[in-house]
Parts: C-alpha cells; sequence; structure tokens
C-alpha cells in the first residue's frame, strides 16, 4: 500500500495541480485528503471542482465548518471568500464530508486529533508563547487514546511531521499543499500567535506500508516520505494581493508569516 496524504489546500489550485502531478509520479494506490480544502483568498472554486472530479477519500476540517456556517453569520475573512466564491454545489459537496475517515481497518484520518478539528496532535501551544512547540510523548498519547488505529493522519498545523508512539501507533502530518505560513489568536497566546515552514513550497507525503504479510492491515511498520514541490507560488501571490490579504501574499512567497 502506497498512499499520498495532502492536507490544508486552502483554496490554492496552483499548489494542488502541482502536487497533484508530483503525485501521479510516485505510482500511489490512494491519495487521502484531510480537509481544510476551500478557505482562503485565493481560487476556491477551481480548486473544489479538481478534487470533485477525483473523488478522493475526503474529511473536512475546522475550516470546512467555518465557511458553510457564513450562510448565517459573517465568519472570518478566508472563510467568507470562500463561501462568496464556491457554488452550492461545492458547498454540498463540503457539508458531506465526515469529521473523520476509516479508509482501511486500523487507519483513521483527522484534521486536528480524533476528537477535536482545532486541537493540534503534534504541536502543543503553551500560555504566552508566539508559536508552538512540538507536543510532549505524553500529550500525544492522550489525544490519541480514543482510537486504536495503527496509523493516524491528521493536518491543521500545517507542519511536516512523523510520530510513532510507545504503543506503536503511527502519527504523520503531510504539511499544507497550499500555505505554508500564517498566524492566528489562541487564547492562551496574547495577541497572534505565527506557524511558519520557512519555504513556499507545497507540502505533501506518501506513506507505504512495510507489513510483509499482505493479508493484514495491522501496520506495523510505515516508511514516510515527505515533498516539497515547487509551484507558482507568485500567480497564487499575486490573487493573495489583489484580494486585499498582504499577509497571504507575504507567506506564499517567502513560507514566513507577516510580523
Amino acid at each position: 500500500m502506497r498512499i499520498a496524504l495532502v492536507s490544508d489546500i486552502h483554496g490554492n489550485r496552483w499548489a494542488l495541480a502541482a502536487v497533484l502531478e508530483h503525485i501521479d509520479r510516485q505510482r500511489v494506490d490512494a491519495i487521502w485528503n484531510l480537509g481544510d480544502i476551500l478557505s482562503g483568498p485565493l481560487e476556491p472554486a477551481a480548486t473544489a471542482d479538481m478534487l470533485m472530479a477525483l473523488a478522493l477519500p475526503t474529511i473536512r476540517g475546522n475550516c470546512e465548518r467555518g465557511l458553510l456556517d457564513c450562510a448565517v453569520s459573517a465568519g472570518g475573512a478566508s472563510d467568507r471568500f470562500g463561501f462568496e466564491h464556491t457554488d452550492a454545489r461545492h458547498r454540498e459537496w463540503l457539508a458531506s464530508l465526515p469529521a473523520t475517515l476509516a479508509p482501511r481497518p486500523d487507519v483513521l484520518l483527522c484534521h486536528g486529533t480524533p476528537r477535536s478539528d482545532t486541537e493540534p496532535l503534534l504541536e502543543t501551544l503553551e500560555h504566552d508563547a508566539d508559536r508552538p512547540r512540538a507536543a510532549y510523548d505524553s500529550e500525544i498519547a492522550e489525544r490519541v487514546s480514543a482510537t486504536t488505529a495503527r496509523l493516524v493522519a491528521c493536518g491543521h498545523t500545517h507542519m511536516p511531521r512523523l510520530m510513532r508512539t510507545r504503543d506503536g501507533c503511527t502519527i504523520v502530518n503531510p504539511g499544507s499543499v497550499g500555505l505554508p505560513a500564517y498566524d492566528d489568536s489562541h487564547p492562551l497566546a496574547q495577541g497572534l500567535y505565527y506557524v511558519e515552514t520557512g519555504s513556499p513550497h507545497a507540502s505533501y507525503a506518501v506513506i507505504e506500508d512495510t507489513d510483509t504479510d499482505t493479508d493484514t492491515d495491522a501496520g506495523d511498520g510505515y516508511d514516510v516520505t515527505f515533498h516539497r514541490v515547487t509551484y507558482d507560488w507568485e500567480s497564487a501571490a499575486a490573487l493573495a494581493a489583489r484580494n486585499h490579504r498582504p499577509e497571504w501574499a507575504h507567506a506564499l512567497r517567502t513560507g514566513f508569516a507577516l510580523r
């Protein structure tokens, strides 16, 4: 089994097209999409059209909830843009997506953690910190304690990361296809906190089951390869700037948040 993991596309159809082309050369058996698909000042409708045609196993993230909530409330700027620049059929597709998915026995797809689409799985934000730190083993174990999956794939934080817990659960965050840096607010932070990959490249991962017994899904081991893909990020950044989102333009061009 070779699976490509994509997450946090955020309406960046340039990055998505480049990643899909790169994946096509990896001889994978499937592509799994981990949510936060359309929100952002880029091209949400074109992104949705590409993904809907592929019919990938896909879960929703917190930004899907935020975008759909714009039907009844103002919402944040990125969710509002996604709502206003998609059609009803795109939003119906988002509304149909599950919060979690088990595409194979002993595999769980979640956006944040199995219990929350806004809780980071492999990172922790501490009081007064301006950036998340890597989560401790005990924190991660507690966050996946409700699942017996041997492989958990997550997104949300945009940070490519791999972890194997003491009891043998492999956790993979493939990073973000469409947004390599951002700032956000959090009750624990004083003002904003920042997430930065330091590169404008699109990110995804390929996992390969190394269990030699093909008749089982024991998931005793996985090879994980992270890919950073070049694409036309200048076009994406220019559109973000035209849509009055200079912080997105800076992040797309540099991989760093605008401070």
